[in-house]
């Protein structure tokens, strides 16, 4: 008797546990199918192109709060409908590298039906928020989209070195949806933020095509040290970083500390990359050049939404 409601409580108990497992799978497999990590990544790029427009406009947030809201959650939309679309067409890729062999695609844990559906979805819902702020701006969003879906994910991946280049194009003009919800982008600022963020990624996507070069290689995937070795993929880098250079001088209107820490990130990423060519252990530089990009896009588009704060 004893034994038998031990038993019925220990079952009772274990249900909660059961519950909260299936909630934190699902919400594993929904962070993976998004790319939380990269969806909250480009995220930031949208609201400085905003918060930017705002500032050389001279318009106030307050009076824009409405399209901030309708702007940041509708590029969310689209930009994670693209990043959804891109794990259901390359599930049969993601199978082989062992980076992505959890995703719930792979795993089954999301049906392919639903994963397309939900990419279709979230991409409309997104455009046709990002069309009640301005048409340029939606216009912008589904370039990304298109660029990353079509041009990258189903055409250039895996047939192109240059792939890294297509795809760059949609990272590059997240800014270029913010600005534009409030100004027309003919404007010297979205520009270079456009020419910024094309550029990272290209040092960015080699390094990570380094560390991850064997499972790119298995998987067929023409990425750039898969196809034409780690010398070339170096001297890529370096060129792409020298490129970097000179943008920040176009943009003397955000003040001399912007220009100063810019140029000191830069210059700290040139030589980082030029050390390439010294090392011993190519793995673990291309570790130090993914962990230097992630974190200088992050302080330089942080640091322009600082130098433009009305106490500054």
């Amino acid at each position: 008797m004893i034994k038998d409601k031990i038993s019925s409580i220990q079952k009772a108990g274990n249900k909660p546990l059961l519950d909260e497992r299936n909630t934190s799978s699902l919400i594993t497999d929904l962070k993976a199918l998004f790319k939380a990590g990269v969806l909250i990544a480009n995220v930031l790029p949208v609201f400085t192109g905003f918060w930017l427009a705002l500032h050389f406009t001279d318009h106030s947030f307050s009076d824009y709060w409405e399209v901030f809201l309708l702007t940041i959650v509708g590029s969310t939309l689209v930009m994670a409908g693209a990043l959804v679309l891109n794990n259901w067409y390359d599930v049969d890729i993601d199978t082989v590298m062992e980076r992505t062999k959890n995703r719930p695609t792979v795993t089954g844990n999301i049906p392919l039906k639903v994963v397309l559906t939900m990419g279709i979805v979230l991409t409309i819902l997104g455009l046709i928020l990002l069309l009640f702020t301005t048409v340029e701006a939606a216009i912008y969003a589904f370039v990304g989209w298109f660029t990353y879906v079509i041009l990258y994910t189903m055409w250039s991946k895996r047939r192109y070195t240059l792939n890294t280049v297509i795809g760059s194009v949609s990272g590059a003009v997240t800014p270029l949806i913010g600005w534009t919800a409030i100004e027309s982008s003919n404007h010297i600022v979205p520009i270079i933020l456009f020419l910024i963020l094309f550029i990272f990624q290209m040092p960015h996507t080699f390094a990570i095509a380094m560390k991850k070069c064997k499972e790119y290689k298995a998987a067929g995937v023409a990425m750039l040290p898969v196809v034409h070795g780690f010398k070339m993929t170096k001297r890529q880098i370096v060129v792409y970083v020298a490129c970097l250079l000179p943008l920040p001088f176009y943009l003397t209107s955000l003040g001399t500390p912007f220009i100063v820490i810019a140029t000191i990130l830069n210059v700290g990423w040139l030589v980082v990359s030029i050390s390439g060519f010294f090392t011993k252990n190519d793995l673990k530089w291309a570790h130090v050049i993914f962990l230097y990009s992630v974190n200088y896009v992050t302080i330089l588009f942080l640091t322009m939404i600082i130098v433009t704060l009305p106490l500054f």
